[in-house]
């Protein structure tokens, strides 16, 4: 079975950081985008950022200039290097990896990670 595992969040003072990971678990042909979305309490899904196979990146305007995506592919695994966070950064981190199994893709979604800032 196929997943994304999640870790790295938690309880951090505004300005401070925090890593977050997201590993591709199970057996898989291909990974091409990675990102990760957030979602607060009573607010939509909304895009932080996201990465291509070979490196090219987008961030939410919110975020930019304080949060860095970047991925391994022989691991599999994405990271958003998160620093100067703030409150209104709270929310539950979901990582997404567009895949394929075997010759069809398609989205899948982690668990999500909650990352919680205090001011």
């Amino acid at each position: 079975q196929v997943q994304l595992v999640e870790s790295g969040g938690g309880l951090v003072q505004a300005g401070g950081s925090l890593r977050l990971s997201c590993t591709v678990s199970g057996r898989i042909r291909s990974v091409n985008a990675m990102g990760w979305y957030r979602q607060a309490p009573g607010n939509q899904r909304e895009l932080v950022a996201t990465i291509t196979r070979g490196g090219s990146t987008t961030y939410a305007d919110s975020v930019k200039g304080r949060f860095t995506i970047s991925r391994d592919n022989a691991k599999n695994t994405v990271y958003l290097q998160m620093n100067s966070l703030k409150p209104e950064d709270t929310a539950r981190y979901y990582c997404n990896a567009d895949m394929a199994i075997n010759t069809i893709y398609r989205d899948y979604w982690g668990q999500g990670t909650q990352v919680t800032v205090s001011s």
